[in-house]
């Protein structure tokens, strides 16, 4: 596929971020690029500037697993943004015959609600790379509560952040790093699964409607969701901190496993207990509607 332009802004945007200093080159005050000189990277890489430069310019036509190993070293990309290039150039080199138009699973083995179901202190759920949620917990519902009230289904976490934001920044205390975090789950999964129509209409869907969305998916940043921390500010019981850990099933890649916990014994986990209780008075909890 043509997928040139991806490319093209993706080592863009990675080479202008490095100074010289940090990959320990001489930098000097005569400079007219904000990053590195294509010179620089390609020498950092070991290839010509001339293979480089049509690198950059977005041909990744039969370049090997080594080059782009190299650029990657070159560039400092992190695993998520290696794994990025490796999908931009599968993408490139993919036989017309072989590329097929995936579309992200649509839903989820009965086995794994009741996996989900089990799960009875934390919230739990499972999303595609579009960030739908196709099954969740009753916690999670409780916990997203507000989410669950409005109309859309299935419910998407990216349309929440971008579309719904009086209800988003008073959910998320740090409404900018969801953001942040959501733009790049959608761009990692444009780059393994180019060809899904729907996650193309969703990102065009945001695109016009968010300016917000738009400038971070021109950042071309990527991300591996697997664990860490969230904050949430929940309109029953207040302040949930909590710890997260992903997993994608080994039959179903482009799926994911979320559990939320929080630490025994903190207030978060009492909580939980609160919002498990509160959850049980009402089959569609809402606090605002």
């Amino acid at each position: 596929m043509d997928n040139r332009d991806e490319v093209r802004e993706f080592l863009t945007t990675r080479r202008d971020r490095l100074t010289p200093e940090q990959v320990e080159l001489p930098g000097g005050t005569n400079r007219r690029v904000p990053g590195l000189r294509r010179t620089e990277v390609a020498m950092l890489a070991g290839v010509s500037v001339e293979y480089y430069s049509r690198l950059e310019r977005g041909n990744l036509s039969g370049v090997s697993e080594a080059v782009l190993d190299a650029i990657g070293t070159a560039l400092r990309l992190d695993d998520a943004e290696r794994s990025h290039l490796t999908d931009l150039a599968r993408a490139a080199n993919e036989s017309p015959i072989r590329a097929r138009r995936r579309s992200a699973p649509a839903g989820v083995r009965p086995g794994m609600q009741l996996a989900l179901d089990s799960i009875t202190a934390g919230p739990a759920f499972v999303r595609n790379g579009r960030m739908d949620v196709l099954a969740e917990n009753a916690l999670f519902r409780a916990l997203y509560a507000d989410l669950y009230a409005l109309p859309e289904r299935p419910v998407n976490l990216a349309r929440f952040v971008f579309l719904h934001r009086d209800l988003a920044e008073a959910f998320y205390p740090s409404w900018s790093t969801s953001a942040d975090i959501n733009v790049a789950i959608l761009r990692t999964e444009a780059g393994r699964n180019p060809h899904d129509r729907a996650l193309q209409d969703l990102v065009g869907e945001l695109s016009t409607r968010s300016e917000e969305f738009r400038v971070r998916w021109g950042a071309h940043n990527v991300r591996h969701h697997t664990s860490g921390e969230k904050v949430f500010h929940h309109p029953v019981v207040g302040e949930l901190r909590m710890i997260y850990e992903a997993m994608e099933p080994m039959d179903q890649p482009g799926l994911n496993f979320l559990i939320y916990s929080a630490e025994p014994g903190s207030p978060s986990e009492e909580s939980l207990k609160l919002l498990a209780s509160w959850a049980a008075t009402s089959e569609h909890p809402s606090p605002h509607h």
